[in-house]
């Protein structure tokens, strides 16, 4: 059986719309499969959904070491259900690491994990663009007596650019095309073999998730700029057409910890744009976050009476932030 080397699928020319597919006069010629070729010549995009709870069923079953990739922008109730279902020997990776502003201290964000989300494991930052710290994961097997381990995250969470550093090349295929990765990937990597995972998608998402333009927004590369705000009483944030913060308060003071590629307009009482969707009120504490599924989150600097207009309650959650901790 011959697996196609950008997603790991076993290729096969029977079913065109099935995973795999190869036409039979390319075999010899082409080591990847039809979807992985088009997403590399044409980011063409063929969306692959598959179960997160076969992933790690799989994972569990092995006894191996486990490397959880998430960036920062994207740790949320569901990531981190997902990450404490593995059952074998773990580390939380926080990926993306270079587009971190200053302002945000490892320590902290270490401590916040701990405490916030429970993890009792070890938190390695890496940046596998910049190649910062990436060798620290052959450091790790090295300390557990390990010589191979998955790697798993949510799309888009660095996966496969990560091993295409380590391995000095771009063999697997990466793209802000969700699920890339559709089987598992053995790499060898000097004395290691680390294993690429199908990526992981979020059960609902505030976007469109075939929409390839948006992806590509919340996908930055550059580091990131937070944007902080002052709100008066009856102003509203609307972000992206999609979402909209009303400030029910006198006066409130937020950051912004998102894509800076989103758009985000202020609005007034009198404008009644997105109104009709679910409206959900929080009282957000000095320090704490609004954190919105799969775009980033939102630091509130003073106490606030927030109204969100939203499609799902279930799309927006309230934590403690790592700030001034």
């Amino acid at each position: 059986m011959t697996k196609c080397s950008g997603c790991g699928v076993i290729l096969q020319s029977e079913d065109k719309e099935k995973i795999g597919y190869i036409p039979k006069e390319k075999q010899e010629n082409s080591s990847l499969c039809e979807r992985c070729f088009r997403i590399l010549h044409y980011n063409d995009l063929k969306q692959i959904d598959l179960e997160t709870t076969d992933v790690i069923a799989t994972v569990n079953k092995s006894g191996k070491m486990a490397f959880f990739l998430v960036d920062l922008l994207n740790i949320q109730t569901e990531v981190m259900d997902t990450y404490h279902s593995i059952q074998i020997p773990k580390c939380f990776i926080v990926s993306k690491a270079d587009i971190l502003p200053k302002s945000i201290s490892f320590s902290k964000v270490k401590s916040w994990l701990k405490e916030v989300y429970g993890v009792r494991e070890e938190v390695l930052f890496l940046s596998a663009l910049k190649n910062f710290n990436v060798k620290s994961i052959f450091r790790m097997l090295e300390r557990v007596g390990s010589k191979e381990g998955y790697v798993l995250g949510y799309t888009n969470s660095g996966k496969s650019t990560l091993l295409n550093q380590l391995m000095g090349d771009s063999k697997i295929t990466t793209s802000v095309v969700p699920n890339t990765t559709v089987g598992f990937i053995k790499v060898e990597c000097d004395s290691f073999t680390l294993i690429d995972t199908p990526g992981f998608s979020y059960r609902e998402t505030l976007y469109p998730q075939k929409n390839l333009s948006f992806l590509k927004k919340i996908c930055s590369k550059s580091i990131l700029k937070p944007i902080t705000y002052q709100l008066k009483k009856g102003a509203s944030l609307v972000i992206e057409d999609f979402i909209r913060l009303e400030n029910e308060s006198d006066v409130c003071h937020l950051t912004i910890y998102m894509s800076n590629h989103l758009s985000i307009k202020r609005m007034y009482l009198k404008n009644n744009f997105l109104k009709e969707k679910e409206r959900v009120s929080y009282a957000l504490k000095r320090n704490e976050d609004l954190v919105l599924k799969g775009l980033g989150f939102i630091t509130f600097k003073t106490e606030a009476k927030i109204n969100v207009y939203v499609d799902k309650k279930s799309m927006v959650e309230v934590r403690k932030s790592f700030f001034e901790r």
